[in-house]
């Protein structure tokens, strides 16, 4: 028996020491990857072609069409054992000439231009635009209240603002987005001939935010545009005093879809190549800025992990894929390709890594998966944080990403990564988008953030 207790001690206390062994090996690797991304990555260069070579790349726009090649050619220099473009059938938005949003002839202010931005979706509203009185409402529930009787006719403002209290700023978006991506249908059940709705901003600004609206078959297409935050703030306290009418013109319009591409590179695992992880982003953006933040940072962040993994000698067990989905802004038409292609190979995505929440100080990752998993690999994920805490990271349960969220059905884990969120709705869906308002290296601990999670899922994997 004394024998057998000393086996016992001498077993527990040799386990003792690999496990110490193996967790020091893992803080020395992570710590190479966090030298390596903020002293050779290439993620900040690559977005600065993608923003001032390129511009903004609204999907089926010629813009879109060279952002692909671009990074088809740039993962194609990596030395990856595959890159190759996915070919995908996406909408073609074309927004037309300037905008115009008029107070006319009011008493107290005159005839006063708006800043304001066509929806993206949104029908024009013909060369002449249209005129007529203003009805302000706070949600889709009062506008329903109102009723035909009372917006027949009339131009609807929706005028939610973001919750200020929400310390998550995309819980508060998430709060507000119903306006601007149903709106329009809406109003147009009761009549109404156009929709104006305050940009889904924290801030109070001068500059006016585009987005996504969604039309209901069966239901007529009326025009839409967001104004700024100033002018929705303006507009409200004037519609107080005195009935407001509003002259609105665009040229906007939905052209014959087009083929595009969402662009892949990996890295095949010498273990298991058929267990793979994502990383990636989606490469449209709207056409007004730059898509710096959203979401050319989150793709060249994904591009990054695998380069800045490859530079740092890692060979993975399990097969690494970067994946730059097409037309997430307007019909996630990438992601459900992806997913339908992937579905019919019988892939198995042990785990997939979205950043789509701009390239600012990371945060930490959020985590989801199918409820019969989803608990067991989360507790063994959690096991990794005392590697991650020191930069600064946290894991918590949330959502993962708008491209990869169909990957669930797999049954792996899917993560959002979390950068800092306070400012990215001063940016998002904005002319003000742009390169000049990344911070280089926010951007590349971002890269050394998700390589260093990608590093522990290939050596550990999720069971």
């Amino acid at each position: 028996m004394k024998n057998l207790l000393i086996l016992f001690v001498c077993t527990f206390c040799t386990l003792q020491v690999a496990t110490a062994q193996t967790t020091d090996a893992d803080a020395f690797f992570i710590r190479k990857i966090y030298d390596n991304a903020l002293t050779q990555g290439r993620c900040y260069p690559w977005l600065e072609y993608l923003c001032k070579r390129t511009g903004g790349r609204l999907s089926g726009s010629p813009q879109a069409t060279a952002a692909v090649e671009y990074t088809r050619q740039m993962l194609d220099t990596m030395g990856l054992d595959k890159v190759w473009l996915q070919p995908c059938t996406v909408p073609r938005w074309i927004r037309g000439d300037q905008e115009i949003v008029r107070i006319v002839n009011s008493r107290k202010m005159g005839s006063v231009d708006l800043k304001a931005l066509a929806l993206g979706n949104s029908v024009g509203t013909g060369p002449g635009g249209i005129s007529a009185e203003v009805v302000e409402v706070l949600s889709l529930d009062e506008l329903e209240k109102l009723g035909e009787i009372n917006l027949r006719g009339k131009i609807v403002f929706f005028n939610r603002p973001l919750d200020p209290t929400q310390l998550n700023t995309f819980a508060a978006y998430g709060g507000a987005v119903d306006q601007r991506g149903l709106g329009a249908t809406r109003a147009a059940r009761f009549g109404a001939l156009g929709v104006l709705v305050r940009s889904m901003t924290t801030a109070l600004d001068d500059v006016p935010h585009t987005g996504a609206l969604r039309y209901e078959e069966g239901v007529p297409e009326i025009p839409a545009f967001g104004i700024s935050t100033n002018d929705a703030e303006r507009l409200s306290a004037l519609l107080k005093e005195e009935p407001v009418r509003i002259y609105m013109r665009s040229t906007c319009v939905m052209m014959a879809p087009v083929v595009s591409h969402n662009v892949i590179g990996e890295i095949t695992g010498s273990e298991k190549p058929e267990e793979i992880i994502l990383v990636g982003g989606h490469l449209d953006s709207w056409d007004v800025g730059e898509g710096a933040h959203d979401d050319g940072a989150g793709c060249v962040q994904a591009m990054d992990v695998l380069q800045v993994l490859k530079r740092s000698g890692y060979r993975p067990k399990r097969t690494l894929r970067c994946v730059l989905f097409m037309n997430e802004e307007n019909g996630l038409v990438g992601g459900a390709v992806y997913r339908a292609e992937s579905d019919k190979k019988k892939e198995y995505h042990m785990a997939a890594i979205e950043s789509d929440r701009g390239g600012f100080t990371p945060r930490g990752f959020t985590c989801e998966g199918d409820p019969t998993v989803f608990e067991k690999y989360f507790k063994r994920v959690s096991g990794w944080l005392p590697l991650i805490e020191p930069y600064g990271l946290r894991l918590k349960p949330g959502g993962s990403g708008a491209d990869i969220g169909g990957l669930k059905a797999q049954k792996g884990l899917l993560f959002g990564f979390e950068p800092d969120s306070q400012r990215y709705f001063d940016y998002h869906h904005a002319p003000t988008d742009v390169l000049e308002t990344v911070n280089r290296r926010e951007l590349e601990m971002g890269v050394a953030a998700m390589a260093s999670w990608v590093y522990l899922l290939d050596k550990y994997g999720v069971e």
